[in-house]
């Protein structure tokens, strides 16, 4: 099918589609452990429950060229599961999903790189993966040197590098190309203040670049800089789609009323708990 093809979810504007999510719904299937004798049983025969986990239930929307998306959501509300949709590393049971071009996957959880050698190799060997030619690298190199910030630790192998120092090096290869579509796990959340102001400009760089950025972030100060939109994930469906102020607003909203309700709940457990102790 023809990305730019009028379908239900495509809004009404001019730029080209650079992403399309359709109805996408994720399910894994899971065994479930036992306890006790049944657990017991389990281990001896076999025999296990089976479970349907739902991920993604109905997710749809569009980007165009230009566009960035910021999804907000808690940890298990399927935001990267999202993500590793959109890139093809994860199937969809149901749906799916277009792109322009393969998406350029950066997390801040998962850094591959070879940690034998330098940062500076790795800046070489990675640059050169991403489809630069030799001499465009070499023109290259010191600048993304330079945007890491990462010192004289740019010369020593990256065993000896932080997770931080580590993803500070895959954001800056990933990010001297500018990709059509360029997607963001959690990719932001290091550094120091300074290196995520700079992150942040970069992010804004590529789509007005033309290119479509979809991030994940727990920081809604992230989506407010950077994004146009914003997307509410919880437990797999999205809850709002939207303009970022009006999905911040009431994700926070939700969010103060469940830590209230933790709040809450914690005070009367340990209200009950001396009441207990005094008897």
């Amino acid at each position: 099918m023809n990305i730019n093809e009028p379908n239900r979810i495509v809004p009404d504007r001019t730029s080209p589609v650079a992403l399309v999510v359709d109805d996408v719904h994720v399910h894994f299937d899971v065994y479930l452990a036992a306890s006790g004798a049944r657990g017991i049983k389990s281990l001896v025969t076999g025999q296990r429950t089976r479970a349907t986990v739902k991920a993604l239930s109905g997710v749809s929307f569009v980007l165009r060229q230009g566009d960035s998306l910021g999804i907000l959501g808690h940890n298990g509300s399927g935001k990267s599961t999202l993500l590793g949709a959109i890139a093809g590393q994860i199937a969809c049971t149901s749906g799916r999903v277009l792109v322009r071009s393969q998406p350029k996957m950066l997390s801040g959880a998962s850094v591959a790189m070879n940690t034998r050698l330098s940062g500076r190799d790795n800046i070489t060997l990675g640059l050169l993966s991403i489809g630069m030619k030799p001499e465009e690298v070499a023109a290259k190199e010191l600048e993304v040197v330079e945007y890491t910030e990462l010192g004289d630790f740019i010369d020593m192998p990256v065993t000896t590098y932080s997770s931080g120092m580590k993803s500070r090096l895959l954001f800056a290869i990933k990010t001297h190309q500018t990709p059509d579509i360029l997607l963001l796990d959690e990719a932001l959340s290091v550094g120091d203040k300074t290196f995520k102001q700079k992150s942040l400009e970069r992010v804004n760089g590529i789509r007005e670049s033309a290119g479509a950025v979809v991030m994940a972030t727990h920081q809604p100060a992230e989506i407010r800089e950077s994004c146009n939109y914003a997307m509410w994930l919880k437990d797999g469906r999205v809850m709002l789609f939207g303009d970022p102020e009006e999905v911040i607003e009431e994700y926070e909203s939700a969010d103060g009323s469940r830590r209230d309700t933790v709040e809450r709940r914690t005070k009367q457990h340990g209200t009950h708990e001396r009441r207990r102790n005094q008897r």
